[in-house]
């Protein structure tokens, strides 16, 4: 392929783990549009438990909150640990992004449906954090939870009880 490097994206299982393991979620990129896909997955998981911090300098500058939540213009200026960076960025700005997870101590960079970006992958997974490549965290929890049923999917899991997890 060139020279790329390929940094695998974590698997199911891996998945699995970094959902019930990490709780704290910046979105990097979160619009205060509710027809924005990050508006809908940030909803989904405020709504499951999961502190949800918005990084996005449009909305930050202004003072602005999305969803109650104060918006910060990066991930430096957000004054909690953060555990899960979750970027609604093109590929192209997701370096910067990479490097800024490292920075603060993430322990995951979790790059949306239609991201990839195999070096910045890689360069996370060197620093110690678990990658995941184009995946969509509010489909893979509702995946893992059965949350897919409340949206009318047939989901697969079979349970007795609603919100699994």
């Amino acid at each position: 392929m060139g020279g790329a490097v390929e940094a695998p994206s974590a698997s199911a299982f891996e998945r699995l783990r970094i959902l019930q393991t990490y709780r704290t979620i910046a979105m990097v990129g979160l619009s205060a549009d509710p027809m924005r896909p990050s508006h809908f997955a940030a909803i989904y998981m405020l709504a499951n438990g999961y502190t949800v911090i918005p990084v996005n300098p449009k909305y930050a500058s202004s003072g602005e909150t999305i969803l109650g939540q104060t918006v910060y213009a990066s991930l430096a200026d957000v004054p909690v640990p953060v555990e899960i960076v979750d970027v609604f960025r093109k590929p192209p700005d997701v370096p910067p992004v990479a490097e800024a997870a490292i920075a603060v101590g993430a322990k995951v960079l979790w790059l949306q449906l239609g991201i990839v970006h195999d070096e910045a992958a890689a360069r996370a997974r060197a620093a110690g954090l678990a990658v995941v490549q184009d995946r969509c965290v509010k489909i893979e929890h509702a995946r893992f939870f059965g949350g897919l049923s409340s949206v009318g999917m047939n989901t697969g899991v079979v349970t007795a009880r609603r919100g699994v997890g």
